[in-house]
């Protein structure tokens, strides 16, 4: 009797000791040496670190947060890239790439404008990226690899300070236009197929003279047609505010100042009367 009341008093107190033990022991461990666990925060801005420098591996992330003042181990941010899915975005460093090299990118495209006779015409013109300036344009009824290399040799007669050509894989840009390119000390850099976003410069060319022109008249010939872009141009050159350039032209549009108290501000029709040119002028 006294041993099974023994055994049930040892056996009663194994339950009570081990349930006042456990939160000691939890404590102990929580205690332990180690690192925290990574915070949502971190996380999120690992994530960003990574999608936004595709190159950057766990040192180079670990040292931009050790300056952000966060408390974590290069091992923590290694073990957790690799839970990251995708390392970077293509468009970024595609945007990259051209915001880098800007002084050095020239890009040439086609595009169509319907006749009043139901004829299609084909404009080529070259751009380049640091000013947007049109570096050449030309309208033809039969775009052919001869007439695009005549209009290229035109624009580069030599070296010069462009070294990337951006174009499509429009079949009129074949292997003579390539060779040709090549042979002018530029580099043929062909976008990917349907992707117009990557010749953005180009296309949001194409997208004003469309708005500001060719959506406003009827183009009765290819003289008519090329009379009316070149003059185009000229106030897409001279005139018209850019956004990307910081609300100044391509040609560099200098600020007047009102010359007098007296003096007014005068028009000048441009593109035909189709905008407009303002400056001052002082009262007669």
């Amino acid at each position: 009797m006294v041993g099974r009341a023994a055994h049930r008093e040892t056996g009663d107190r194994g339950p009570v000791a081990s349930s006042r033990l456990s939160p000691l022991l939890a404590l102990a461990i929580s205690t332990r040496g180690g690192r925290p666990r990574i915070s949502e925060e971190m996380r999120t801005l690992i994530r960003r670190l990574a999608a936004e420098n595709a190159d950057w591996g766990a040192p180079r992330i670990h040292g931009e947060l050790l300056k952000l003042g966060f408390d974590v181990s290069e091992r923590s941010v290694a073990r957790y890239l690799r839970r990251v899915p995708r390392r970077g975005d293509p468009a970024s460093r595609w945007s990259a790439f051209l915001a880098n090299h800007r002084e050095a990118i020239v890009a040439c495209d086609f595009f169509t404008v319907p006749t009043l006779t139901f004829q299609l015409l084909s404009c080529f013109f070259v751009i380049e990226h640091r000013r947007r300036m049109i570096l050449h344009v030309n309208v033809t009824r039969e775009p052919t690899p001869a007439w695009v290399v005549q209009q290229l040799r035109d624009v580069f007669p030599g070296d010069g300070p462009h070294r990337f050509m951006l174009l499509d894989h429009d079949s009129t840009f074949d292997g003579n236009v390539i060779g040709f390119l090549k042979a002018t000390g530029l580099d043929p850099t062909r976008t990917a197929i349907q992707a117009p976003w990557q010749n953005g410069v180009a296309e949001r060319w194409v997208g004003s003279c469309r708005r500001d022109l060719l959506d406003q008249i009827i183009a009765l010939n290819e003289r008519h047609l090329h009379r009316l872009i070149r003059e185009y141009v000229d106030y897409y050159h001279n005139d018209r505010i850019h956004d990307a350039l910081e609300k100044d032209t391509p040609d560099h549009r200098a600020v007047e100042p009102k010359p007098s108290a007296h003096a007014t501000v005068m028009s000048t029709a441009r593109a035909g009367g189709l905008h407009h040119r303002y400056s001052w002028r002082d009262a007669a």
